[in-house]
């Protein structure tokens, strides 16, 4: 398993790259959360990621996507973390992981081509907690004439406010099923959830609410292989989020003066800021071995995903937390941009399990101790 990037990879990098910073900078992202509109992402922006292959990249050719794989989704995660665009690219992936191992070939037709495209969004809903625990199911479906009912609650949906269907996770009879309910369906109520990052999560209420079941795949399996994709891509993401916070930070070092002194002379300062260096480029090799494990089917890939997520909450929140002391005080008013990497640093190292989540399932299911 290479840990370096391919020819093809490192021009989809620069590519990403290149369209993020020219049309979605980091005071892009700050302009609309303080417009006050209710998306926290541009439609128009979207549509020109979905033009340059860059929605779903996962989606295979046969199901009308470009068919690069988790790698390379998270990559263009990784890039996003370093301008906190907020679009909804890891629902769009989790979506199609769910929907290539669960739906049929119609279901697939009829929903992953406007997915790729850019055209509708589609929100997995498969949290029911406040702490991420997806084995906690107790929505309901049940089979009626013509259909499924379902009954529940959902939380912490990623991308879930204002999308235009979502995948929600229920219990059946005979196991865990995935269900299909399009926006505004009777008795499905949304509701945004108010986070620190300004996105776009979302809570669903389920009363009786009619819905399609995805067919002939492993629902189970379908789940699992979501959270593991979408844990990956949330590590990739917050990777660019850190090394961004560090880069932004090492400049800070570089020009703030203290006692006639530039601090980045400082020696203690720059221990910190080595030491930071150097798990940035060990948790590098993580992310992307856990990104092509799901590639490349690897039996170890759901506890690479977990490995990655649990490293990058953990590093990302120290790296924040030094970014902010090395700021000083104005590294914590709005006003400086680093608090924006903060807030979106801390909410996607809860989502899908934090540090603490993931050790414990390594702990008892890998390693059984």
């Amino acid at each position: 398993m290479a840990l370096v990037l391919t020819e093809d990879e490192t021009m989809l990098v620069d590519a990403a790259r290149g369209l993020l910073n020219r049309d979605a900078p980091v005071s892009a992202f700050r302009a609309l959360r303080d417009s006050g509109a209710p998306l926290a992402w541009d439609s128009a922006f979207l549509s020109k990621l979905a033009e340059s292959g860059l929605v779903a990249s996962n989606v295979t050719e046969a199901d009308g996507g470009v068919g690069l794989g988790a790698a390379a989704a998270g990559l263009v995660m990784e890039q996003t973390g370093h301008v906190l665009a907020a679009a909804p690219l890891i629902s769009a992936s989790m979506a199609a992981a769910i929907m290539t191992h669960a739906a049929n070939v119609a279901q697939r037709t009829a929903w992953l081509t406007p997915l790729v495209a850019g055209e509708r969004v589609i929100a997995p809903a498969l949290d029911e907690r406040a702490r991420h625990d997806p084995r906690l199911l107790e929505t309901t479906a049940t089979e009626d004439i013509g259909g499924w009912v379902l009954n529940g609650q959902k939380t912490a949906v990623i991308d879930g406010f204002e999308a235009d269907a979502f995948l929600i996770s229920a219990r059946c009879e005979n196991g865990p099923g995935v269900f299909l309910v399009e926006k505004g369906a009777p008795g499905l109520e949304t509701g945004k959830v108010a986070t620190i990052d300004s996105r776009n999560h979302a809570r669903l209420t389920l009363s009786d609410t009619h819905a399609v079941r995805l067919g002939e795949g492993d629902a189970a399996h379908a789940i699992a292989a979501a959270l593991d994709l979408g844990r990956a891509l949330l590590a990739a993401e917050m990777l660019g989020i850190a090394d961004e916070a560090f880069d932004r930070t090492i400049e800070y070092l570089k020009q703030r003066k203290q006692f006639d002194r530039l601090i980045g002379s400082f020696q203690a300062l720059q221990h910190r800021a080595a030491r930071l260096y150097s798990r940035l480029d060990l948790a590098r090799g993580v992310v992307l071995k856990a990104l092509r494990a799901i590639d490349e089917g690897d039996a170890e890939a759901s506890w690479l995903a977990s490995l990655s997520k649990g490293v990058m909450t953990c590093l990302c929140r120290d790296v924040l937390a030094e970014a902010m002391q090395m700021h000083g005080g104005i590294g914590v008013t709005d006003d400086f941009d680093i608090g924006l990497f903060v807030k979106r640093g801390q909410v996607a190292g809860e989502l899908l399990g934090d540090d603490v989540f993931h050790t414990e399932r390594l702990a008892a299911e890998r390693w059984n101790i």
